[in-house]
């Protein structure tokens, strides 16, 4: 009888598993609008660029917070734990069956102006990115290097879930910008 070369499921096995998840997300999205998906990007990458070292599920509630200078996702909630130690309460996160993440800030959190100028500038980077890049798609976080495993999986599954949904509204191949002028000519046309 032969031994399993991988018995603790290590290597790639597990990797392509995530992926193929991934992919399967990608394949039952519905069209967006090009203003959905900057801003599904936006909060997408704005979780995934936060510490965490679990895998996610969709549809189950994570809290995000922030201490010094950088975010972290956790799986406990904030009556969980003293600030002292999680940090500043930021808001609620959720992992959609479309791969894309939700945000709902706390209410201390969106009645501060200084966190909502520091969002906006973030938002201001990811659109110059996406209007400096050839098409859309090309901005999209299709692997990124410096996310650890969990992060860079779910980047992934991002790009392909967006990837799709964009081919099926008609904006894949489109610069941003015409993405845009698209949805102009559209709301003319109403």
């Amino acid at each position: 009888m032969s031994k399993n070369p991988n018995p603790q499921g290590k290597g790639q096995v597990p990797v392509l598993a995530e992926l193929a998840q991934g992919r399967s997300a990608a394949a039952r999205v519905a069209p967006k609008r090009i203003e959905q998906v900057s801003t599904e990007l936006f909060t997408s990458l704005f979780i995934l660029e936060s510490e965490f070292r679990f895998r996610p599920v969709v549809g189950r509630p994570y809290w995000l917070y922030q201490k010094e200078d950088h975010f972290r996702l956790s799986i406990i909630p904030p009556h969980g734990w003293d600030s002292r130690i999680s940090g500043r309460y930021i808001g609620e996160c959720e992992l959609q069956p479309d791969m894309t993440w939700t945000l709902q800030l706390a209410e201390e959190v969106a009645e501060d102006e200084a966190f909502l100028a520091f969002l906006e500038d973030k938002r201001k980077a990811l659109e110059s990115e996406l209007a400096e890049a050839e098409r859309v798609e090309d901005a999209l976080p299709r692997f990124k290097a410096n996310f650890p495993f969990y992060q860079r999986v779910f980047a992934y599954a991002l790009s392909s879930s967006l990837d799709a949904s964009m081919d099926r509204s008609g904006i894949k191949g489109l610069s941003y910008e015409e993405a845009r002028a698209q949805l102009t000519d559209q709301s003319d046309s109403e």
